[in-house]
């Protein structure tokens, strides 16, 4: 289930980026391709062919165009929905807010 602007919790900004990336689903050990949507400094949102349960925890990986490493994170999927058929937006609590690598992110999209 989505969580409305109403009961957003958030702490951090959340900021529009437009990124490739991928992840890997820790029950299934399956990898997947994604685009990153937004990110913040305790969160990413996704959109993906393939629908996650809550609760399911990622690795997850984005290609910082940077010239650098993929930008590498842990989380835990908070919500998932269908926007339209085989494509799902999706929420993602990371484990820990990681400020260095977010301001990475920041940066390389200017």
């Amino acid at each position: 289930m989505k969580i409305t602007e109403s009961e957003d919790k958030r702490i951090f900004a959340r900021f529009p980026v437009k990124l490739a990336m991928r992840f890997l689903d820790l029950f299934t050990n399956q990898e997947v391709q994604a685009e990153a949507l937004d990110i913040s400094a305790k969160g990413i949102g996704f959109v993906t062919a393939t629908e996650l349960k809550p609760l399911t925890p990622l690795e997850l990986w984005l290609k910082v165009p940077d010239k650098g490493d993929p930008f590498y994170t842990r989380g835990e999927v908070v919500w998932s929905e269908m926007i339209r058929p085989n494509q799902y937006r999706t929420g993602v609590n990371l484990e820990r807010a990681d400020l260095m690598g977010i301001s990475r992110v920041l940066r390389a999209r200017q």
